[in-house]
């Protein structure tokens, strides 16, 4: 027989763990919870033979509990105690950062939390009969707030390259609501990492020809995109007319879409479309 005693004040705990160990079907096992000075218990007693199947159940239970009951709360007190020149809108941004990368990269983090917490519960609950869950939570798994601690980095660099790009976005924007227009139309037939641009009598535009003439270059490394917004930044067209040639709005196009906003022009199946996505599978 085996007989394991949580114990915790927190009521919303309680009924997280009373509702999983009455969906969990276990076998040969009864609970019974009691009221004593310091704690609320939960006592569960296993008559079976399956202990070490029995104690990896309740290890799993323990350890959901601590990723879906307790794990908001942990990352808001990394983000308060960590970053707290942030603002109450930043850090939320942060924290909402932080659930963006756990559900993007779901099987890593998930998986690198879950068998971590599972296997501390196992080792401890194989050799003792009670679990005073604070306690065990805040002293025994500083692995585990470890990796919420790089979560809350990863939010961090990543609200801050947001941060970065948006303003990026803003000067742009400004310099091209303060400057006159140089050209009434242009057609950007776009291919990723190799777009071609002309004017409205379709006559090409050599995008590298503005390069002496550089304002606002994105990266040192001078792709055909930082080209591409160059040339457009000293042209600033009046309207801007984007074929989509690959169906498909990339990061880079994304940009250039914020920064010329009610200037752009999506098109997908025009003469110009056509054309070069005939050229497109003629190269295959």
């Amino acid at each position: 027989m085996k007989s394991i005693c949580i114990k915790t004040n927190n009521e919303k705990l309680l009924t997280y763990l009373l509702n999983e160990f009455h969906f969990c079907k276990l076998k040969n096992v009864c609970f019974s919870q009691n009221q004593f000075k310091h704690y609320h218990n939960i006592i569960i007693h296993y008559t079976g033979n399956q202990i070490d199947e029995f104690i990896h159940t309740i290890s799993n239970i323990l350890s959901y509990m601590v990723i879906d009951e307790l794990e908001e709360n942990f990352l808001k007190t990394c983000i308060s105690q960590n970053y707290f020149y942030f603002d109450a809108l930043e850090k939320k941004k942060i924290l909402q950062n932080c659930f963006d990368i756990c559900s993007d990269d779901f099987t890593n983090y998930f998986d690198k939390k879950f068998s971590y917490l599972t296997k501390q519960f196992y080792l401890y609950l194989k050799e003792h009969k009670s679990i005073i869950l604070t306690g065990f939570i805040y002293f025994r798994l500083k692995s585990y707030f470890s990796i919420l601690d790089e979560i809350v980095d990863n939010a961090v660099n990543q609200f801050i390259i947001e941060k970065e790009y948006l303003e990026f976005i803003s000067l742009l924007k400004l310099y091209i609501n303060s400057q006159t227009s140089h050209i009434d139309c242009l057609h950007l037939v776009y291919f990723k990492n190799n777009p071609i641009l002309f004017d409205k009598e379709m006559n090409q535009i050599d995008i590298k020809d503005y390069f002496l003439d550089g304002k606002y270059l994105s990266d040192i490394t001078f792709s055909n995109n930082d080209f591409l917004l160059n040339t457009l930044l000293n042209l600033l067209p009046k309207k801007l007319y984007i074929h989509l040639i690959e169906q498909t709005i990339d990061e880079f196009l994304n940009t250039l879409i914020l920064i010329f906003e009610k200037r752009t022009e999506l098109c997908t199946d025009c003469h110009i479309c056509q054309l070069y996505k005939h050229k497109k599978e003629g190269l295959k």
